[in-house]
Order: C-alpha cells, then sequence, then structure tokens
C-alpha cells in the first residue's frame, strides 16, 4: 500500500470514529424500518458520501418536519431517547430534534414517540457533527443538549471526541442569541475539555463561570449512561453556555 493510500484512509477513519458502529445488535421491532404510521417521526436527509453523513447542500426546514412553526431544541446522541423524549413531552410548546447515528437507539426513539402520542419530537439517523456543520441554519435552535457522549477514554482516541473547538463553534453559529448549549459527562478528563473549548469560544458565555460547572439541568432525566457512572463512582458533570446576544 502507498503513503497515499494510509493517508486517505487515515483521513477517512478520522472522520468516521466520533461515534460507534451504526447497527449494535439489538433485533425485532428497533431493526427495522418504521411502521407506515410512524414515518411522520422520520426525518430523512439527503445522505452524503457516508450513509450516516449528510449531503453539504442539505439543510433541515423545521415548518416541513414539524408542520407548524415553534422555537426548536437538538439533541445530538440521544440514544435510544429517554431525555429527548421527556423533554419533549414536558414542552409542548417547543419542538425537538433527536439526533442519532446508532440505528437500533433511533428506531426506538419513534417507536416511544408513537407509544407516548408525543407529536413535538422528530428523530434523524445521522452524524450530528454533519449536521451542526451544514445541516441547520445558523440562529435556528434555542438549545441544544449533548449528553454523555462517548468519552473516548484512551488519550489516543482523545481526538476522536465529539465535543471539540470545531463542534463548539458549529453550535454557537447554531443558537439563536440567548440560545443554550446544555454537557454532561462522567469523565473528568473530558469535562475539563468540553469546559476548556466552550471557554474559548468567543461567542458564548458560561453563566456559571465562578464555579465553572453547571448546576444539575432539573428537566434531565437519568439515563441508562447516568446510572452507570453513577454506579461506577464517578462524578457528574453539567455545563452550560449561553449565546451571547
Amino acid at each position: 500500500m502507498t503513503g497515499q493510500n494510509v493517508q486517505d484512509r487515515e483521513v477517512l477513519r478520522r472522520n468516521t470514529v466520533s461515534f460507534g458502529r451504526r447497527d449494535g445488535r439489538r433485533q425485532g421491532q428497533y431493526s427495522r424500518s418504521p411502521r407506515p404510521e410512524l414515518a411522520r417521526y422520520v426525518v430523512t436527509p439527503d445522505a452524503g458520501e457516508r450513509s450516516t453523513s449528510l449531503d453539504p447542500s442539505w439543510r433541515l426546514e423545521p415548518p416541513a418536519a414539524f408542520g407548524r412553526v415553534a422555537p426548536l431544541v437538538v439533541e445530538i446522541g440521544s440514544g435510544t431517547g429517554e431525555a429527548a423524549l421527556d423533554y419533549a413531552a414536558a414542552h409542548p410548546e417547543l419542538d425537538h430534534l433527536a439526533v442519532e447515528v446508532y440505528r437500533p437507539g433511533a428506531a426506538r426513539t419513534v417507536v416511544q414517540a408513537g407509544v407516548r402520542g408525543i407529536q413535538n419530537i422528530r428523530v434523524l439517523e445521522s452524524d450530528g457533527r454533519s449536521l451542526l456543520a451544514t445541516g441547520l441554519p445558523a440562529g435556528s435552535i434555542v438549545a441544544l443538549h449533548v449528553y454523555f457522549p462517548d468519552p473516548w477514554p484512551k488519550a489516543r482516541h482523545h481526538k476522536r471526541r465529539l465535543v471539540d473547538e470545531d463542534f463548539v463553534a458549529d453550535a454557537a453559529r447554531a443558537l439563536a442569541p440567548d440560545g443554550v448549549l446544555r454537557l454532561a459527562t462522567d469523565w473528568e478528563h473530558y469535562a475539563q475539555q468540553m469546559l476548556a473549548v466552550g471557554s474559548a469560544c468567543t461567542d458564548l458565555v458560561n453563566p456559571h463561570a465562578a464555579q465553572g460547572w453547571a448546576p444539575r439541568f432539573e428537566r434531565r432525566p437519568l439515563t441508562l449512561y447516568e446510572r452507570k457512572g453513577v454506579a461506577a463512582r464517578r462524578r457528574i458533570y453539567d455545563l452550560e453556555f449561553l449565546r451571547r446576544s
């Protein structure tokens, strides 16, 4: 293999490893396409070169996706939808987009939205980094939630972490003035990285700068990943940044 081929493969690998495999081992209803009566919950974008990436020319159109005009909240890495579904149910005045690359997790969110009759949530099975970079118009969301993203704990894997300088810059662009970026993790090193890159972004302000960390967001339910962190006796770190007006 030539040096150029090795370099090309390394670039491709780096562009795809901020998330795990898409299908996993779960079978049954969560491995299949959603039933026709649940199709309204699914946002189907134009795909990019990879099935989980977005065509750079594609833009989310919330009125078309939700059938109304309302403030939009986005959760990236929504997993099986625990937090997104609870938040959507508690805030019917807001629209909610759950973004998840893991197919069974996205499918379970769709099924549970139908079971619970939650009308103001949609699910996008895609790479959240691509969505932030090109898929959201500037100033189009009022909140962005990222709860317990993969910590990639090994030092050689830190470059794969979702929340970095580019991610925060894209988040600031997508947030409306006074919009909020909420983050949570149970890995101290990742929390410190999140705090550093968020604080370094000139378009964001930390309203809890004196303490560094934010109080736990009361509307964030205790999810599976948080329960695992608590069981392992790891501290939970919450962070909050506001988009400057």
